[in-house]
């Protein structure tokens, strides 16, 4: 779709060029705002590898809960996410996982699929060729202790009696972040029951391990010399569980019990993610919650309103994302611009959504400090994070009325009083950084923390910067900048913690470095428009794999282009003052030309990682507003007249 822009393969006229342009532009605009839902929100869909769609099958045959009907619609789903080699994997075009495959391969035959299928054949076969599936992770190995597939000492020893350690203890929930709390509670009532899933058709998996599980010695294979120690110990721990008093375990288990329904959070079910929701579900019932009891009901409808269900298939989204799917989607209307209607729904209905006085766990580590964030999902209210508020928070800024002053105010405050030590800014916590928690034997998925991270860091930048002629908060963005600073790989690129990955995370930062008005001939500017240049692909898009977090030399590289790759690109590269450039002309081109009939972008490619290395999402809104925000601000940037364009700054 569209012409090629001057001096790339023709010289149309200028007007002309502009003129497709804004067909594309008006095109994609209709179509995002078609997607807007009468109460002002965007909410898209959120994907994951095949692990979640199977493990709602494990939990349905966990629970003796099967709907056989959902069963078979998530077994068509999880074949058609099964890739050549036999297995599953992490993301679209990975290469098969051990963990993800073996769950796959359950689930499908708890749901009838015959072992002697050549697809179940591959999958057997590649599960063995990776060492079978004693080699699967933490996680896994806890679903097929409590389904009979191997012994408990395949897992980690996780005692509920770690509710009742002091905060000074080297281990406290306090010092893992708000996922692995969420998550990790429940498995200690389970583990800790040696929970027994109904698995009423006893169906077992014994054919995908290499040695008989009761005999298997190595399941916790050494990763580093402080993991081994900490294995030593947590290994003597699990032998001595039998001599922990009763009424300690019976104190423990109340303490975790209680801690949960604090937490439940009503339909929208813990942390208002699947895996601390499954967990959440399964240990209510093995505390003896019937199933007509409310805490049950509602921990069960916020299972199912996280299934995507269609005529053919099915699958279960890992969470859902309606306050950034709106805020993004407004910050690229605002650059559009004369969407005021459209706007103005967005921004009023993120308002109503701020959490004011509502407790949450961040408040342990500032007991003081005043509420003013904005959580990911609809209701998420003991988990605010500072990347949704920051972000919320501009677009308001951005919007320049005087109604959302006071919205602006609390979120500033709470995002510079939840700066970390080192400058920068993590996600929901301040100073979560026991980097030795990382070496415990549960924590083999390397994501038990959350620290500080360039693409957050730069987002609380991007409001603060806005924000600067306040003292205080000029002083937190100086802290933040020099963070930053320390970040910059040696090549100029930002590491993209919460989007992939290096141009993800270069976007955010150049964007950032905008706001607080450094100058565009700053080095480390420089350095950054350097390495998006050369990464820019010959078809005038950029596109990086999600094996860029395995292996950093894949950095900014992939088999081919994407949309909302390309445009994170174009926006950064306009952040650093390259709009007239050739190289902007190009990848402006390219979008032109991926844009589909129905005015917006499609790509297949996951966009982001949940945790590096072990879990990716496919938001099915980045293709769509973030192509539409580019183009936007490149019409802004080289606009013929430019004395049209109004007084709103571009990001």
């Amino acid at each position: 779709m569209g012409l090629p822009p001057p001096g790339i393969f023709s010289t149309p006229p200028l007007k002309t060029w502009h003129q497709s342009l804004d067909r594309s532009i008006e095109d994609a605009k209709e179509a995002l705002i078609a997607a807007q839902a009468p109460e002002g929100y965007w909410s898209y869909h959120l994907e994951a590898d095949a692990t979640i769609p199977s493990e709602y099958i494990m939990m349905m045959h966990f629970m003796d809960e099967v709907d056989e009907l959902l069963q078979q619609k998530l077994a068509v789903y999880i074949r058609s996410k099964q890739n050549n080699q036999g297995g599953w994997p992490l993301f679209y075009g990975g290469k098969s996982n051990i963990s993800c495959t073996v769950k796959a391969y359950y689930a499908l035959k708890l749901a009838g699929d015959r072992t002697s299928a050549s697809h179940m054949l591959n999958a057997k076969e590649q599960v063995l060729s990776m060492g079978g599936a004693a080699r699967s992770n933490v996680f896994t190995r806890i679903a097929l202790a409590m389904f009979k597939q191997i012994p408990w000492r395949g897992v980690p020893f996780i005692p509920a009696e770690i509710m009742l350690f002091p905060k000074w203890f080297p281990f406290h929930l306090s010092k893992v972040s708000y996922w692995s709390r969420t998550v990790m509670v429940p498995l200690l009532i389970l583990c800790s029951l040696k929970a027994k899933a109904r698995n009423p058709t006893g169906t077992g998996i014994r054919e995908l391990f290499v040695t008989p599980p009761d005999q298997e010695k190595n399941y916790f294979p050494a990763r580093s010399k402080l993991n081994k120690m900490v294995l030593m110990l947590e290994r003597t721990g699990f032998k001595l569980e039998g001599f922990i008093p009763p009424w300690i375990r019976k104190k423990a288990l109340k303490r975790a019990e209680s801690w949960i329904i604090e937490r439940l959070n009503g339909e929208a079910g813990l942390g208002a993610i699947f895996p601390a929701m499954i967990n959440a579900y399964e240990a209510l019932d093995q505390l003896g919650y019937r199933s007509d009891h409310q805490y049950r009901k509602n921990a069960k409808k916020a299972l199912e309103k996280l299934l995507v269900i269609r005529d053919d298939d099915a699958y279960c989204q890992p969470c859902v994302s309606p306050i950034w799917d709106t805020l993004l989607a407004v910050c690229a209307l605002q650059e559009v611009r004369q969407n005021e209607e459209s706007v103005s729904k967005g921004l009023d209905w993120l308002k109503g959504e701020q959490l004011f006085e509502e407790t949450g766990d961040w408040k342990i580590a500032r007991p003081e400090l005043k509420g003013g964030g904005w959580p990911f999902q609809f209701e998420n209210d003991h988990y605010p994070d500072l990347d949704d508020t920051a972000f919320a928070a501009y677009a308001m800024v951005r919007s320049g009325k005087q109604d959302f002053q006071h919205n602006i105010a609390r979120a500033a405050n709470w995002v510079a009083g939840l700066q970390s030590r080192n400058g920068g800014f993590a996600s929901f916590d301040v100073d979560n950084t026991h980097y030795y928690l990382n070496e415990i034997p549960f924590a083999d998925h390397g994501a038990l923390l959350d620290p500080p991270t360039s693409d957050v860091s730069a987002r609380c930048l991007m409001l603060l910067g806005m924000l600067k002629k306040t003292r205080t908060y000029r002083q937190s963005c100086m802290r933040c900048i020099e963070y930053l600073s320390k970040e910059q790989e040696a090549d100029g690129s930002w590491f993209g913690r919460w989007g992939t990955n290096y141009i993800y995370g270069t976007w955010s930062v150049l964007i950032a470095l905008e706001c607080f008005g450094i100058d565009p001939g700053d080095p480390r500017i420089r350095k950054a428009v350097g390495w998006l240049e050369i990464k820019q692909r010959s078809d005038g898009g950029w596109g990086e794999d999600n094996y860029s977090y395995f292996d950093p030399t894949y950095s900014g590289k992939a088999m081919k282009s994407t949309s909302f790759q390309t445009a994170w690109a174009l926006l950064a590269l306009m952040a650093a003052g390259e709009s007239d450039s050739e190289v902007i002309k190009k990848g402006v081109q390219y979008l032109l030309d991926q844009q589909e009939d129905n005015g917006l972008w499609e790509d297949p490619e996951f966009t982001a990682p949940g945790f590096p290395k072990v879990f990716y999402l496919k938001y099915h809104g980045y293709h769509k507003y973030f192509p539409l925000w580019a183009l936007a601000r490149y019409r802004n940037e080289t606009s013929i007249d430019r004395s049209k364009k109004d007084k709103t700054e571009p990001l």
